[in-house]
């Protein structure tokens, strides 16, 4: 299904999101368009929309199965501003939204439906869930030297920490239930990532109301969905397997001649598997067993 533009979906978004829970997935270069859109397919969200400019190709399985908006990334602010009217046009449904070559892993996710954990969640009363992009990249770099490679993939077994958010309305004083989390390929190569953009949390499953805005870091205007626990107990928590950061590196011209190997010894090859995002401590179930 294909859209001139968000205008042009928008007029009829009321019929395709109903389909729900949607994803919304936001592909910048031509990177593993067509596996990222069927993962998502396969985790089981009913309406799912590819944001691309409209030289990029869909494979043709593809097509009828999602809403393809024609839509120029480049522009400020174009992933905002997209989610922004989404929410708008579908208060009360859950929303996911991602990036090309990026892949949503939540506990259990082999077994279990993206609807099922996030009925769970809601009846937990929880309105949004904290992810955690957890960098991916090719082992070899000469053999894939955008770093993008799914059947010699890499990520960091180690090295994540948190640090406290704080309000500066209120003189800096920490945030309740909130950090800062660091880690991967941001965090080993930060020298060559702006300070604004060195984290690695996303709430990147929230669920839609009224008024809702997704802010430029990749959090909401209402405190709560930024949250990564109820008061009363950790809840659940996934990740975003991404080679997002990867391709950026070995794309800009200062920093692709600095690295000539991702690997290090904290780096283990990553099994496509949500068991082993839980081992390392990446993805937490909560109380859902």
């Amino acid at each position: 299904m294909h859209h001139e533009s968000l205008a042009d979906f928008l007029g009829q978004a009321k019929a395709a999101l109903a389909a729900g829970p949607v994803a919304m997935v936001f592909c910048e270069d031509e990177a593993e368009i067509d596996t990222t859109l069927r993962h998502t397919l396969q985790s089981g969200f009913g309406c799912v929309i590819a944001f691309m400019p409209p030289q990029f190709d869909m494979a043709k399985d593809l097509r009828a199965r999602v809403h393809r908006i024609d839509y120029d990334l480049r522009v400020e602010r174009a992933v905002p501003r997209a989610v922004d009217a989404v929410i708008e046009a579908g208060p009360g449904l859950w929303m996911f939204y991602c990036y090309n070559a990026e892949y949503l892993f939540y506990p259990y996710c082999e077994t279990r439906s993206v609807s099922e954990m996030l009925a769970f969640h809601t009846e937990e009363r929880r309105d949004a869930m904290l992810t955690y992009v957890i960098d991916l990249y090719a082992g070899d770099l000469q053999r894939s030297p955008d770093a993008v490679s799914l059947d010699d993939t890499y990520l960091d077994r180690s090295g994540y920490y948190a640090q406290t958010r704080n309000d500066a309305a209120r003189h800096n004083h920490p945030k309740e239930r909130q950090l800062d989390f660091f880690g991967g390929l941001r965090w080993r190569y930060e020298e060559h990532v702006p300070e604004t953009r060195r984290k690695i949390d996303r709430i990147a499953l929230f669920r839609a109301k009224p008024g809702l805005k997704l802010r430029d870091d990749h959090i909401f205007s209402d405190e709560e969905y930024n949250t990564y626990a109820c008061p009363w107990h950790n809840n659940l928590t996934a990740a975003l397997v991404s080679f997002r950061t990867a391709k950026a590196l070995k794309r800009n011209p200062g920093s692709t001649f600095d690295i000539h190997d991702f690997r290090w010894h904290n780096s283990t090859e990553f099994e496509w598997h949500s068991r082993q995002l839980l081992d390392l401590g990446l993805i937490e179930p909560g109380q859902w067993f």
